[in-house]
């Protein structure tokens, strides 16, 4: 890694708007109308900005999956793309399953 520095201030600033970005979504699915689709979109958002994966896979730099998954398709095509896809369908996968338990364990009560 040539600049450490530049990669914690790279994820410091992706971190911290990732968050501004959940909070104001956090704040517009609120409402008390159809709370089990809004927990199923808070995780599903959460997994998709939250899931790290190798920029490269000859390096151990990690950025955001997403990226990593446009960034592959668009220079080396599609089927590069799917090795950062695999993580975060898995990302999806177990937020969707802890989204459900906890839709779950809250009716129950």
């Amino acid at each position: 890694m040539e600049s450490a520095p530049n990669y914690f201030l790279i994820w410091s600033a992706y971190l911290l708007a990732a968050a501004v970005f959940y909070g104001i979504f956090w704040r517009f699915t609120r409402l008390k109308t159809a709370r089990r689709t809004f927990y199923v979109m808070r995780a599903l958002l959460a997994a998709i900005i939250l899931t790290p994966w190798y920029a490269n896979p000859q390096e151990s730099v990690l950025a955001p999956a997403l990226m990593v998954v446009l960034m592959d398709a668009i220079t080396l095509g599609g089927s590069e793309a799917v090795r950062a896809l695999v993580p975060l369908s898995l990302a999806i996968i177990i937020s969707l399953l802890l989204a459900f338990v906890t839709l779950f364990i809250n009716t129950k009560k």
